[in-house]
């Protein structure tokens, strides 16, 4: 069933469900950044989901500007959250990759994220639960999926 209009109540609640959820989003990742910076917490993000990368292709990716992109590697690498390694292709290319440490990081950012919303959602009765999940998933198909760039924006 469409509705055409923007009805002030469904509005309203999704923008105070979405501030919860950047509340829980925040609360995740506060430690990692008494750790990395914001953008370098980023640059974890995208090498975790994507494997070792080319400097140039992870400056793409995480909006950087390529000239200074590569001290915030050399940063990176020097608190012990990345490595550069020789491409097996091409010895002149290096690639970038998570350590060990990066993706301890990174896991315990999503695991807490992972606690924080199971806390809220065991608050709540079985059914109020399956009414989250089908609004949820309406909400989800409706929005659409985001981009990787969006989801960079907070290190998600």
């Amino acid at each position: 069933m469409q509705n055409h209009g923007f009805p002030h109540e469904a509005t309203e609640a999704t923008l105070r469900a979405s501030r919860a959820l950047l509340g829980i989003v925040a609360r995740s990742v506060s430690d990692a950044l008494e750790q990395v910076t914001l953008p370098q917490f980023r640059v974890l993000v995208v090498l975790a989901g994507s494997g070792a990368m080319r400097m140039g292709a992870l400056a793409a990716r995480v909006g950087a500007v390529p000239s200074t992109f590569s001290r915030t590697i050399d940063r990176m690498v020097d608190g012990g959250w990345v490595a550069r390694q020789e491409s097996p292709q091409s010895r002149r290319e290096i690639l970038v990759d998570l350590t060990e440490n990066g993706r301890r990081l990174v896991d315990q950012v999503t695991e807490r994220r992972r606690r924080q919303v199971a806390s809220v959602l065991t608050s709540l009765t079985t059914g109020e639960q399956q009414q989250i999940i089908a609004a949820l998933e309406l909400f989800s198909t409706a929005a659409g999926e985001p981009t990787p760039e969006d989801l960079l924006t907070l290190g998600l």
